[in-house]
């Protein structure tokens, strides 16, 4: 009988924390690197939100707090709903955690057992399969097209639905792929998930603010209210609001998940800090301005990106409706060799040989369950993605 727990070898560490712990490393060690691996905007927290934490730790807001949040946060999150989404949430029917990550995680082991499935529009976020699989639930991949901007379709998801399937986790905009869902293409997803009533929907609104070319955000249980009662309509802080570190995600659903979702949190972390959940409040109820501000770059970014890696033989890159990245498709290289002999045989081939000949780091398609492709960041200054993106136009141009 083994020590470590059985479960474990289910899952893999997350592939983006470990590309970005590898960059950063290879720097340390006196490389010349660029890591466009990390999921996490350059711009630093609104100065509005930082003095909102200043005055919580004078006010000696410092103490234990509710397991899933304080009644003002949650007060702040409602109106947030209200607000933003049309969606019409009690305070009872909101949940807090450390981060977005641990309110998905809180809700899959709250809700999956064994031989259920969840369904995952692929590519999708490394994290979501391996929190399924640790529940001993199985993920279905559906595959989607670049062709069709990496979006699901009404077909696929129907062909992937079993009585076993207890999950959808739905992401727009999607990290890794940045395509995002009109309403019309949201609403055609819901007609599929009327007719299955077992089926519920995580659908994960991270990016919901970064949206561009006049795009406009749109949550499932807003476009059908049919389906409020069994979704979960998840978001957070980190991404719009430049707020990685602070760790705060949220959630709104039916009180008997949210009731679930708390249980398994008073035993596991308890409540978030007291110091960032008094900054969210401000976060969600202060200016919003700093938001378009930092859109606007984005957008530049982007299109930079997308031009110059369209220019790298053997890359297609897709444009991108939203988030900050870009989910080009490498196929055009796979079976070449590089400079220094590496055989390119899969894209984690590709993104080994890139980082140690050239020192660009991305993550590999094969960790979103999508290959041959690689996930950028470009949520860094654009004179950082000028060189990288000719780092890559070299690396490629010198392929064989």
């Amino acid at each position: 009988m083994g020590f470590i727990a059985d479960s474990l070898n289910r899952i893999q560490p997350s592939a983006t924390i470990a590309v970005t712990t590898k960059a950063r490393e290879l720097k340390a060690a006196g490389r010349d690197v660029i890591s466009l691996s990390a999921g996490e905007p350059d711009f630093d927290t609104p100065e509005n939100i930082k003095q909102a934490a200043v005055k919580a730790l004078a006010d000696g807001q410092t103490k234990y707090t509710d397991v899933d949040g304080t009644p003002a946060l949650k007060a702040a999150i409602v109106r947030k709903f209200k607000r933003e989404n049309g969606l019409e949430y009690k305070p009872e029917q909101i949940s807090v955690g450390t981060g977005g990550k641990q309110v998905i995680y809180n809700a899959l082991m709250a809700t999956l057992n064994q031989g259920d499935e969840v369904i995952l529009p692929a590519p999708c976020w490394v994290s979501y399969a391996d929190i399924v699989m640790l529940a001993d639930a199985k993920p279905v991949f559906v595959e989607t097209k670049l062709e069709d901007g990496y979006r699901l379709t009404p077909a696929a998801l129907e062909a992937a639905i079993t009585p076993k399937t207890k999950w959808l986790i739905f992401n727009s905009p999607s990290n890794p792929s940045g395509a995002a869902y009109s309403r019309d293409e949201i609403k055609a997803l819901t007609d599929v998930l009327l007719k299955h009533p077992h089926v519920w929907i995580m659908t994960d609104d991270i990016y919901e603010h970064l949206l561009y070319d006049g795009l406009e955000f749109h949550t499932i249980a807003a476009v059908e209210p049919q389906l409020f009662d069994r979704t979960l309509t998840i978001n957070g802080l980190s991404k719009a609001y430049c707020m990685t570190g602070w760790r705060l995600g949220y959630a709104g659903g039916p009180v008997q998940l949210i009731n679930a979702m708390r249980k398994l949190q008073s035993q596991s972390t308890s409540n978030p800090c007291s110091i960032t959940q008094a900054a969210a409040v401000e976060a969600l109820d202060g200016p919003q301005d700093f938001i378009a501000a930092n859109n606007a770059k984005f957008v530049e970014r982007r299109d930079l990106v997308v031009s110059m890696l369209n220019q790298a033989s053997g890359i297609t890159c897709p444009k991108p409706e939203g988030a900050f990245y870009v989910y080009p498709s490498c196929a055009g290289v796979i079976g070449k060799t590089s400079a220094s002999g590496k055989k390119i045989e899969t894209d984690e081939d590709f993104a080994t040989a890139l980082l140690e000949e050239e020192g660009v780091a991305v993550v590999h398609g094969a960790a979103f369950a999508f290959s041959p492709a690689f996930r950028v960041s470009y949520a860094t200054s654009k004179d950082v993605l000028e060189e990288a993106c000719r780092r890559i136009q070299r690396f490629c141009g010198n392929l064989r």
